[in-house]
């Protein structure tokens, strides 16, 4: 694969609706629960599938990146879904016949709900079931996907942590999991997306033991194919004062993943902000400064930097599989990605090897806890119809890879 992969990043469960079978959708339904609204139908994406790809054709990207949803394909342990598998082959194949290059991600944050009830990662037998899953996925349609991400963020829980979240969101997060517990009947239900704190060790160390095994698993179809994980990295700047703080941050958040990926073909990375340290912790935005819907200010330039650090630690390609801004102001974001992908260019330019770029996000769709709350994508969706309707930003990035690709 020699040619710039230029696309759009969706997800599973945020998209297509209906992930009756995962544990999201368990955690959303229980009471108490820290998301603050169910995704429900999401954006229909599950039958409007062929739709989505025909958006990301006519701006002329050449990838597509999208989760095959464990919870669909293997709904009960053991049960392997022929119709699931057939739509996701289908899904691949659409790609293709598109001119994209599907880029298959394994596990964007959502598992199979017997798989929460197993205890999720702590579970000692986690890393086998991933690989045995990712095994039926090569087997069906591995053979003609292009890149392959067996992770989405696993450092995130752990990067929140770093926000400066009230500490009514950590209870809450703990109250819907003994929710979710109490409503399954198990003593211990899980998940990595609602993640305890005291967990943060041993999730990590299975979602690491997983991503080798699933690794293993893809590499053994095959050993060509580009494997990797995508990590969330903010563009963590020092102040004056402050570089002892933001690289304590960097150590307990990144690190680990990022020498992970060391043995890997690629790094993915996802960014969506810069944030500031100074001695005593996270400075606010600037007077004046434009922020995004997180409350952080709109720095384009945070894409290069976080580029720039993943590679340095890891060694690796970088691949941006997600980039964006969380605002209802079209015209922030017609504004900022011009920018933001030059802030790229200038560290491709400067030798750090990157090998695509996906925008998240095709659509606005359901933001996890946020439920429809945060807009992020490049069309409009209407919550009855589903007609997507293109924002002028979709213009705008069509026009910045139209210009990449010499088109």
């Amino acid at each position: 694969m020699t040619e710039f992969l230029w696309g759009v990043a969706t997800a599973g469960h945020q998209n297509e609706g209906g992930n009756t079978e995962s544990d999201t959708w368990f955690l959303e339904h229980v009471t108490p629960t820290v998301f603050s609204e169910p995704s429900g139908p999401a954006c229909n994406s599950w039958e409007l599938w062929e739709t989505d790809l025909d958006l990301a054709r006519g701006m002329g990207l050449n990838a597509f990146r999208f989760s095959v949803e464990w919870a669909r394909i293997e709904p009960r342990e053991g049960e392997f879904s022929d119709e699931a598998l057939a739509h996701y082959e289908a899904v691949v194949d659409g790609c293709l016949a598109r001119g994209l290059a599907p880029v298959v991600t394994f596990n964007h944050f959502t598992s199979p709900h017997w798989f929460a009830c197993r205890g999720a990662w702590l579970d000692e037998e986690a890393p086998a079931l991933f690989a045995r899953f990712a095994d039926a996925v090569m087997r069906r349609f591995g053979d003609r996907i292009a890149v392959a991400v067996t992770f989405n963020e696993p450092d995130l829980p752990q990067m929140l942590t770093w926000a400066g979240l009230p500490d009514f969101v950590a209870d809450l997060e703990r109250a819907t999991l003994d929710a979710a517990g109490a409503a399954a009947g198990v003593p211990r239900y899980r998940a990595s997306n609602v993640m305890l704190r005291e967990d943060f060790p041993a999730m990590r160390a299975g979602m690491t033991a997983a991503h080798l095994a699933a690794r293993d698993a893809i590499k053994a179809h095959r050993p060509e194919l580009p494997v990797g994980l995508s990590l969330a990295i903010v563009d963590d700047v020092a102040a004056p004062g402050g570089k002892a703080l933001r690289d304590r941050k960097r150590a307990a958040v990144y690190d680990h993943w990022l020498e992970l990926a060391r043995g890997d073909d690629f790094i993915g990375v996802q960014n969506y902000e810069r944030i500031v340290y100074g001695p005593d912790g996270q400075l606010p935005p600037p007077e004046g400064s434009t922020v995004n819907q997180m409350g952080t200010a709109v720095e384009p330039d945070s894409l290069g930097g976080a580029i720039e650090y993943a590679h340095r630690v890891s060694g690796r390609p970088v691949f941006v599989t997600e980039h964006g801004i969380a605002t209802d102001d079209d015209g922030v974001r017609q504004a900022f990605l011009p920018p933001a992908i030059a802030s790229m260019d200038r560290v491709i330019g400067a030798g750090v090897p990157v090998m695509g770029y996906c925008t998240w996000t095709l659509l606005d769709n359901f933001e996890w806890i946020f439920g429809y709350s945060k807009q992020l994508g490049l069309h409009e969706v209407d919550r009855e119809t589903f007609a997507r309707t293109a924002k002028p930003s979709a213009g705008v990035y069509a026009a910045i890879v139209r210009a990449h690709r010499g088109a």
